[in-house]
């Protein structure tokens, strides 16, 4: 059995005083077909993908978010996955 590995990251907020955590867990022992686990912000956006619908999000939002212009320097960061 693998333990689930955790991905995660702060984006700042535009208000400048918080930040919001974004983290993904990849559990590939999950007994249903969703392993991947996105949580945005603290419990109001959460949802569960299948590996396909993990690939796709991945691509449509890479695509989106290029069209807003250059990456801000926060996410200039190496993202090492952790599990716990």
């Amino acid at each position: 059995m693998t333990a689930p590995t955790f991905y995660r990251l702060r984006a700042p907020n535009p208000d400048g005083a918080s930040s919001t955590a974004v983290s993904v867990r990849v559990d590939p022992d999950r007994p249903d077909p969703y392993p991947v686990y996105l949580a945005v912000g603290r419990g109001r956006r959460r949802m569960h993908l299948t590996p396909d619908e993990a690939w796709a999000l991945w691509r449509c939002l890479s695509e989106a978010v290029a069209s807003l212009g250059d990456p801000p320097d926060h996410i200039r960061t190496r993202v090492t996955p952790d599990r716990r």
